[in-house]
């Protein structure tokens, strides 16, 4: 009959494993320490790479976006102080500070027109036509980048997704999966009616219901002077009706 392990087999077996689990850590250590200094490295080349390309940086949309994920690839974030030697040797503080002051004037001034949702395109053109031809031009990205840093101010800045397009709520509250829909909807024509959304297969009760707080909160117009007396439901704030 085979005899099992005797006690010198089982501790001589826990001892490799002992061995074994130290190996393990001081190669996971090890493994650790070459990649902290290989971060420290591409964040000291990142450094340089932005003092040399400052100018490039500030003046060129596109060079700023793509440098801006070179930055999120190693985990540094240019914006995340602006005290920070990021901030003071590209200054990116003030160019975003700025354009965060420039985005909610523009959002501001056209509340009462687009009850606060205001397509990203149709802002970036506002900020641009604010900031006027002698000043550097931003993109889609650059006032991405800021609505995320107004975040602190509350709930009142964030991006919505309707359908395809990107828009900016400058109000609180949230677009619910209804009045998303009813956005999207309007944004072949602008608005809807009553009766078309009743067709496509909505509740009466949901369609007055939805329509009722999208007229509550600004977002939607009453036009009764239609063709045949039907009552449309305009929305501002989409592209349709924006010229």
């Amino acid at each position: 009959m085979r005899r099992g392990p005797g006690i010198a087999g089982l501790q001589h077996a826990v001892k490799q494993r002992e061995q074994f689990k130290n190996v393990g850590d001081e190669v996971k250590q090890s493994n650790l320490q070459a990649m902290k200094q290989q971060m420290s490295l591409f964040k000291t080349k990142l450094e340089e790479f932005a003092l040399k390309y400052k100018n490039d940086i500030r003046k060129d949309p596109e060079f700023r976006a793509r440098f801006h994920v070179m930055c999120a690839n190693i985990g540094v974030d240019p914006l995340a102080s602006n005290k920070g030697a990021w901030a003071k040797n590209l200054g990116f503080g003030d160019f975003y500070y700025e354009l965060g002051v420039q985005i909610v004037e523009a959002c501001w001034a056209t509340r009462n027109h687009n009850g606060g949702l205001m397509e990203l395109p149709a802002l970036l053109k506002y900020v641009n036509k604010r900031r006027g031809a002698q000043a550097d031009s931003v993109s889609e990205d650059d006032v991405v980048r800021s609505i995320k840093k107004l975040k602190v101010l509350g709930n009142g800045f964030n991006l919505v997704t309707i359908g395809k397009n990107t828009y900016v709520r400058s109000v609180p509250g949230e677009l619910n999966m209804d009045k998303n829909r009813v956005l999207e909807l309007a944004q072949a024509k602008g608005y809807v009616s009553k009766v078309d959304m009743v067709a496509s297969g909505w509740a009466q009760a949901r369609v007055d219901g939805v329509l009722g707080e999208l007229l509550k909160e600004g977002l939607a117009m009453v036009d009764d002077q239609a063709p045949g007396g039907e009552r449309l439901y305009w929305f501002p704030c989409l592209s349709a009706n924006q010229g």
